[in-house]
């Protein structure tokens, strides 16, 4: 493990990982995400009457968009992407890295789907007020699957584009924008 770690470091350094303007805006965009879903759980304690769960949502809506927020510039993914190729290579079985790979993105999107599931499971009393935030979470978590995939085909469909706007954009945003949107509007109703 630790030769794997030394291989992994020795081509991986932290640092900017999307340093360009359309980066930054998504940064700022999953931090928006983040605050409003902290600040709607903030007024949700507050409220008399209303179930807990909400605010337990709204608590790891902001915490998962905190996180994708410091993953975007940090681009740990690509530390995660390197250590597992350090050791497909020094374990010898990196000429079949596809069928790992594929099983791997069947997992995290199973993975996805059984946790989003769970999750609307857990929250079935209130999902009137929460389900456009939870497709905003689905939106997220598919893109995650996609950026998983790391095949050199959906890297270039990624990064291609139409008038100068990449695919990659479209869907990266529409997620963290949704959650940032009915977070902002489910604390206005609270604070009327």
């Amino acid at each position: 493990m630790r030769t794997t770690l030394t291989c992994a470091f020795t081509q991986w350094s932290p640092g900017l990982g999307d340093n360009h303007w359309m980066g930054w805006l998504t940064v700022a965009v999953y931090l928006l995400a983040a605050v409003a879903s902290g600040l709607a759980a903030l007024q949700l304690s507050g409220a008399a009457g209303l179930d807990g769960r909400e605010r337990r949502f709204w608590i790891l809506a902001a915490g998962l968009m905190l996180a994708l927020a410091l993953n975007k510039q940090l681009d740990l993914q690509s530390l995660l992407t390197m250590i597992a190729r350090c050791h497909s290579q020094l374990a010898g079985w990196y000429e079949s890295r596809r069928r790992v790979q594929v099983g791997f993105i069947l997992l995290v999107a199973v993975g996805g789907l059984v946790v989003l599931g769970l999750l609307a499971l857990f929250l079935r009393g209130i999902l009137g007020r929460i389900w456009l935030p939870l497709v905003g979470l689905g939106f997220v978590c598919g893109f995650v699957v996609v950026r998983a995939a790391s095949f050199h085909h959906v890297d270039v469909a990624l990064g291609s584009g139409l008038a100068g706007i990449k695919l990659n954009w479209l869907l990266e945003l529409p997620g963290p924008t949704l959650v940032a949107l009915v977070a902002m509007h489910r604390r206005a109703r609270l604070l009327a």
